[in-house]
């Protein structure tokens, strides 16, 4: 059984107001779960992105088994990036 744990960075405060998590942190132990969860955290922030269409998504390799999945300005709407942090 493979599981992957999906970390939400909390909010400094909660409020109904708010919009929804702009950034998954991800840690994997196998490849299997990389490719599950990432597509996952993606199609996650597709819908998030799709609300007022302003920007893409930016998958970043922090190091092995560690990423994050953010929605970023920088990224044209409807368009997914990736990096690897140096």
């Amino acid at each position: 059984m493979f599981t992957a744990t999906l970390e939400r960075v909390p909010a400094p405060s909660v409020s109904t107001d708010e919009p929804l998590s702009r950034t998954i942190d991800l840690e994997f132990s196998t490849s299997g779960e990389m490719h599950a969860g990432l597509e996952e955290a993606v199609a996650e922030l597709i819908e998030v992105a799709a609300k007022d269409a302003s920007c893409g998504i930016l998958v970043t390799r922090l190091r092995p088994g560690r990423y994050t999945v953010a929605l970023d300005e920088s990224v044209p709407f409807g368009e997914t990036y990736e990096a690897i942090a140096a």
